[in-house]
Order: C-alpha cells, then structure tokens, then sequence
C-alpha cells in the first residue's frame, strides 16, 4: 500500500488489546495504511493482554484515567463477536471492612459524581444481596458502580482487528521486531526478523516488551514489568447450574488487596498482597521457547505458592464456602508499572513519529488508544493527558533503578488508601535545594513533588500559633499532613516577613537572535517589552487550550528567564525553536527564594545597591543585582498576595544567599514558611495552579485568565482558535464554604439545585478570612451569592459562589 500525505505510513508494534484498539481508531479516522507486527501468534499473542482478567473500575482518583475507562466501557459495549458482547456490564462492587476504607469508599463515590460515573454507597445488606458468598458480619458497607463490568479483552482485540482490516489495516504475527531505523531524527521503519516495513509513524504498543522497542529507538520508556498473582477455584457448590459467564459484580477486598469475579461456576482470585516480583524486560522468553518451557504464554510465570498463602487465608474469611474449596489452576501474571501508576502516551522529540502508548491496562485501552489517534490525526488529543505524558518525569526519575523501585511501590498501593499530599517514603532525600540544610535545623516538614524535598511547614514556628487564638478542629483526613503553624506562617506572611523556598519551580532559559520573535508567536500575550519587563503569560496549543503558564522576564534584547511547569514546557518549546533560538533548562543549578510580606522591602532594601522602591522597582519588573555578596535576579513577582520578590541565584551560592536574608531579618522577625501556607494564600487572592485548576481541556478565559491574551497583537499559537470561541458555558469559579470549620481538599463534586455540576480543583483554608477557599468548574453564569454544595466524604457541605479575588481585590499590598 502507498503512502500519501493524507495516509501516512503507520507500524504499530503489539497486537494486544492496544494495538488493535489504536489500528481501529485510526483507521475510523481515515489514516488505512497501517500495519500492525506482533512477534506472537494472534489472536492471544502471549502478552498481558492475553491473560488479563478483564476488569474495568472506572472510577479513579485522576479524571482522565476515568475518562480513558468510560471510553473503553462505552466502546467495547458496542462491539461483539459472533453475537457475543466485548463487554459483559455486571457491575461492580468495592467492600469496606474498616472505618477507613468505608471513608475512602465514600471519596471514590465523590470521584465518581465529579466524573460523571454512576455509583453509590451500599449497605452491608446490600453487599450481601450483590455477593451472596461473603460474610456480612464483615462489612461496614460497599460502593456499587453498575456500570463497571468485564472487559473481554481479546474478543475486543478481534472485533477491533476485523473492523481494522476492513478498512485497509494488516495485522502481521511471528513477527519479531529487531530494529527501528531512523533518518535525520524521525523514524524512517522498523526491522523485524521477516524483513522491514516502512513508516512515517511508529508506535510502541508493546505492553511490557516497551522498554525493548525504546531501547532500539534509543528511547528511554519508564516502565516496571511485575508478575501479580491470579488463581481459579475449582467446581464451587455454590455455583451449581451457572451458565453465565458471570452474574455477580466484579468484587474488591482492598482491605486486604484482593478482587474476585465469576468464571461460571468457579471463581477467579488476584492479589497484590504478595511482595513485587519484578520482572527484567529483556529477559522474558519468546512465545514458542515460553510454552517450549511449560509455560502458557511469555506473560504467565509460575505461581509462587508461598506467596498465595496469606491472600488464600483472607479469601475464605471473607467468603466461608471457600473453606471447602481448592485452588484449581494459578500463575504470576506479567503487566506493567511506572514510578506514578499512569501510561506512558505520546511521541518522542528525539525521534520524531516514534510514539509510546505504554504501560496501558485492559481498563483504559481504548480510550488510550483513541487519544493517541487523536493525538497522531489531529495534533492534539481531547481529553487532557498532561498526566500520561512521556515527557513528564524529570531526569532524576529516570534511573533504571528509580523505575525499578517506584515501579514496585506503585504495585504495593495499588489499593491503599493514599491521601493526596501523600509523598513518596523511597528513595529520599532526592533533590534538595541549596536552603536543605537550615530548612532541617528549623524543623521542617517535607513532602515531595517531582523528587524536590519541598517544606510544608516549619515546627520552629510552632510558637507562634499560640497567638493565633482556636482554630477549627480538623477530622483525620485533612489534619493528615497538615498543621496549625501552616496557619501562623500565613499570618506571619500577611503582617511581617517570610522566607519561601522557590526553587523547585521550574526556569528555562531563552537565548539567541531570534528569542523574542519565538517566544511572542508560542505565548499569548505581548513580550514586546524592554528588558527589564516581566510579563505572565500562557502557552496555548492549536485549539486555544492551555498547555501551561508562564513568567517571561526579558533580561536583556536577546535573553529570557521563563518560570514554567513541567518537563513538558521545556519539550514544547524545544520541538518549535528555530535554530536562531537556544533553550535549556537551569532549574538544577540555580536557586530562589521568595521574600514576601509587608516587610519584604524593610529586609532586601539595605542588603543591595539598587533602589528597590515602588517608583524605582515596580510589579513584574526585574533587576539583575546584589544581596549582599550574592548576584542575583530580582523579580518583583508575589504568588501570595504581599509586597515581595522572587530572588534567583546560582546553586552554588544559595546558601549564602539564605543565610544572609536570615541574619538581616532577625531583627524584623522574618520566619520560614512553607507551601501548606503558601497554597493559602495563593488561593486567597485567586492564583490558578496548572495542571489543578486549569489544564489543555480549558481556554483562558473560562479559566479565568483571559487578561494573559493579547487578541490585539500579530499572530501566536491559539489565536485562531480563541477567535472562533462562543460565549462560554463553564467557568472556574470561586466558592467560600459557609461553614468556618468545614474543610475541603479537592476532586469533591458541586452540587447545584440537588444535581452535579462541577467538581473542585484545589481548596484550602483560608487563614485571612477564617473560611475554606474552593475553586472549582461549575456552569457559567452562576451569580454572586448561589448556594452550592459540595460533597466530602458522603456530607453535603453547604458554600456560596464568591467574587475574586477575595483577598485585596485593589492589589493595593502588592503595589506599595
């Protein structure tokens, strides 16, 4: 088959439950010249598609896995073999047998209402009516999602092949890939045993083989293969005369990291309560040597008996007809982890048209897969994927050895209740700021993102919450990683001085003739500024959603500092630089601190030669200056609403810098304060968070943050689109909760009028005005004053829809 512009040439490697689902979606958006290579026999090839228990729990912490899930549900329920559904919809049922679990459960009822995923809380009777097996005395209740079900995963890989093929795809098996060739950094073909295949669009969907593909492309893909224990009973009494397939929900007993569903008239048993058992890509057999060896397929190993004990023991004290049973037939299925738990999706900038869909389970393939269509056909996908994104760990967390460790965490919580300030237990310390050392002496508490030890807050501030008067008590929940000094170091802040730890914010440099004109056409407002200017701004994709936000200081005609996000940001602008244009990322060997509050001006003025002024100084401007011994780069820039700058060193010095600020700020009473209370007081003065409260699935102003985009001026990335919008039916929008003691942390649905409407994206307390700060996606147009209810842990909270900024909307404590 010939390619042509509007059919290019496409090999995806892997014909599992993936493969075929992407050949499908592709080729139903008219790209038919593609060819899909498996080293296995099809239709069951051996991978984890071919031994995967099929079941699909779409509701899930992150909004997009969901929508990855409610995609495959809705698909594979339209597509049958020979009159057999892909998908058998019995529901599904998670079982509480401890008051946590019944609060986490509860949560994933509030995910499930924010997502748009049906399901409620049940009662121990109910559970018992759903799963007559188990022992009721056990239950303290259960969340039943009927919309869950089986997947029938390969069924669903040959529905898609049938329908693939008929538009012009070929499915090739026993063929084994041993090379990707390349032409000027794109993919030009892949090798494989029986010859070589032409592409302009490569695509790794080899499940656990992923990280083999990567390294012939010379692509690093960050993923963990583990073998995870499966079993069967056999003949259970109980079921006697069954014909289905199954007719109970799918069951979990995270509790005791187990699930259960119905093999007619057996029962099919995983568990991830055993030890990881990792698995070496690059040692695991081919098809014919594997069942050469007694094995079914290269992903089935040997069950570890030893390991089953204890899962087996908890089994039959959740359901009593066990204790008569036998396990029947086991292995240790092979399938794939990455150091977060989320896919590994898009194409690689080092080698252009070579493209990952990774570390995919049964329960996201297809929406994974129409995604990545999108994301090839279209040049975007629908849905925001910044979470899935190959792009998104930083270098440090790309040691085999992270991968490895991470990878293996990540099966032991598969099903433990994680609070989202959880951090990480190993490996840390990772990445510490210059400032690490005083930080520890002052006794702060640590959390970590993107492997940066970042201060909560500091317990040699504990002192000054006895000034503070009662705060209102906090439920387990939301005191976990949290403390009243957050509380005192947002109020030291708002009325003295405070010293913030900035550094693991992200900072590009932009150098070359051409720096100016690059960065005006990728951001959407007007940098045309002279140096010294200091503008916040967006990066916006094709379609006028935004990729990330950015502050661009010009410090000098053809140089930029860019304050921005993620890996990500530095990829984007890497993939449109022109030659004239040089980027790197400097976050490593520098430093800032943010020196922020009323008395900020009183700390810095005598430390530097520079008149730091109002009138000589003025908001988003910087200065390239002294304190004290140290350069620096001064940037009047504040993210908690108070009169400061953000000041920049290299990481060689930051210490001396630190030190300095702290010995002239004695005698001021300057504090350290942490994020905890730095999340406050952004939210206080309405500071969006990318990523949380605004992602590529929204367009500046719904968001709020229209006043970034310049409509007026030449040409940028986003404009077009932006144009062509109608008026906007969702907003982000504030909310204060009514009650001062109620508290929020985020993901909670809204309810207007009875009915979900929207969802939260971050909250916290806020400090300065004795109420908990939502913000969240509601309908547009819902004016000052409506009611609103937000649901935590199965309780309405009643809030009211609030102006912003709340706090200072004059901006009169920033501009003074």
């Amino acid at each position: 088959m010939s390619s042509t512009p509007e059919t290019p040439r496409v090999v995806v490697i892997g014909a599992g439950i993936v493969g075929c689902s992407l050949a499908d979606e592709l080729t139903a958006r008219g790209w038919t010249d593609i060819t899909v290579l498996e080293q296995g026999p099809l239709p069951a090839p051996g991978g984890s598609t071919s031994h995967a228990p099929g079941l699909v729990f779409q509701t899930n912490a992150s909004k997009t896995l969901t929508a990855l899930a409610r995609y495959t549900v809705e698909k594979f329920t339209s597509l049958d073999v020979d009159g057999v559904s892909c998908f058998h919809q019995v529901g599904g049922l998670e079982l509480a047998t401890t008051p946590e679990r019944l609060a986490e459960l509860h949560r994933r009822a509030g995910y499930a209402a924010s997502w748009g995923v049906r399901g409620e809380i049940v009662s121990p009777a109910r559970c018992k009516e759903l799963w007559p097996m188990i022992d009721e005395s056990l239950v303290l209740g259960g969340f039943h999602t009927p919309d869950d079900g089986l997947a029938r995963a390969l069924l669903a890989s040959r529905a898609q092949m049938a329908r693939a093929s008929a538009r012009g795809a070929r499915f090739l098996d026993r063929h084994t890939v041993t090379g990707i060739e390349r032409e000027d950094g794109r993919v030009t073909g892949v090798v494989t045993d029986r010859g070589t295949f032409p592409a302009d669009h490569v695509v790794s969907a080899a499940g656990f083989w992923g990280p083999v593909i990567g390294r012939m492309a010379g692509i690093d893909v960050p993923l963990q293969p583990l073998a995870h224990q499966y079993a069967r009973t056999g003949p259970l009494p109980e079921l006697i005369g069954a014909t289905a397939e199954a007719s109970k929900p799918i069951l979990r007993f995270q509790d005791r990291d187990l699930y259960f569903r119905e093999h007619t008239d057996r029962i099919g048993i995983g568990s991830y309560a055993h030890r990881p058992l990792p698995v070496d890509p690059f040692a695991v057999l081919p098809y014919d040597e594997a069942r050469a060896r007694s094995m079914d397929m290269p992903s089935s190993y040997p069950f570890t008996e030893e390991d089953w004990a204890p899962s087996w023991a908890d089994c039959r004290q959740l359901m009593p007809a066990l204790r008569d049973a036998e396990i029947e037939a086991g292995f240790n299925g092979v399938f794939s982890f990455t150091p977060d738990g989320m896919p590994v999706l898009g194409e690689s900038r080092l080698l252009r048209g070579f493209w990952l869909a990774e570390a995919v389970w049964v329960t996201h393939s297809a929406g994974v897969a129409k995604a990545v269509a999108e994301w090839m056909v279209d040049g975007r996908p629908s849905i925001d994927l910044h979470e899935c994104d190959l792009t998104r760990f930083e270098e440090a967390q790309r040691s085999p050895s992270y991968v490895l460790e991470r990878g293996a965490q990540q099966f032991v919580e598969v099903y433990d209740v994680i609070h989202p300030l959880q951090p990480m237990e190993r490996p840390r310390p990772l990445r510490v700021s210059p400032f690490h050392a005083r930080q520890q002496q002052l006794g702060a508490y640590f959390l970590e993102g993107g492997g940066w030890e970042r201060p909560h807050w500091y317990e040699a501030n504990a002192p000054l919450v006895d000034a503070l008067g009662p705060l209102p008590a906090r439920d387990a929940w939301s005191a976990r990683h949290w403390s009243p000094v957050a509380a005192a170091e947002a109020k030291a802040t708002r009325e003295g001085v405070a010293l913030y730890d900035m550094t693991p914010l992200r900072r590009l440099e932009v150098t070359g003739p051409g720096s100016l004109d690059f960065l005006d056409r990728m951001t959407s407002n007007n940098l045309r500024k002279k140096p010294g200017a200091v503008t916040y701004s967006l990066l916006l994709d094709a379609s006028g959603g935004i990729r990330s936000d950015l502050t661009v200081a010009r410090l000098a005609p053809d140089r930029f500092q860019v304050g921005a996000n993620s890996p990500a940001d530095l990829d984007w602008l890497l993939r449109h630089a022109p030659a004239d244009v040089h980027v790197r990322d400097i976050t490593s060997g520098t430093c800032c601190v943010g020196v922020w509050g009323p008395l900020a001006r009183d700390l810095v003025q005598p430390l530097t030669p520079d008149d730091f002024s109002h009138e000589a100084f003025g908001y988003f401007r910087a200065k390239e200056t002294y304190i004290g011994h140290v350069p620096v780069t001064a940037m009047r820039l504040s993210y908690v609403g108070e009169l400061g700058w953000e000041l920049y060193t290299t990481a060689d010095l930051g210490l001396r810098l630190w030190d300095t600020l702290w010995e002239a700020g004695r005698e001021l009473g300057v504090i350290a304060a942490g994020r905890s209370a730095f999340n406050s007081l952004r939210l206080e003065k309405g500071y969006r968070a990318w990523g949380v409260d605004m992602t590529d699935e929204h367009d500046p102003f719904e968001a709020g943050v229209g006043f970034a985009v310049r409509m007026d001026r030449d040409d940028f990335v986003g404009k077009a689109a932006l144009a062509g919008k109608g008026e906007a039916t969702r907003r982000l929008t504030p909310l204060l909760l009514d009650d001062p003691a109620a508290v929020v942390l985020g993901k909670e649905p809204v309810y207007v009028d009875g009915r979900p409407a929207g969802y939260v994206t971050s909250a916290s307390y806020g400090y300065t005005l004795g109420r908990c700060v939502a913000y969240a996606w509601l309908p547009a147009g819902l004016p000052t004053g409506t009611g609103v209810h937000i649901e935590y842990v199965g309780e309405k909270v009643p809030a009211t829809v609030a102006d912003e900024p709340l706090f200072d909307p004059k901006m009169t404590r920033i501009r003074r």
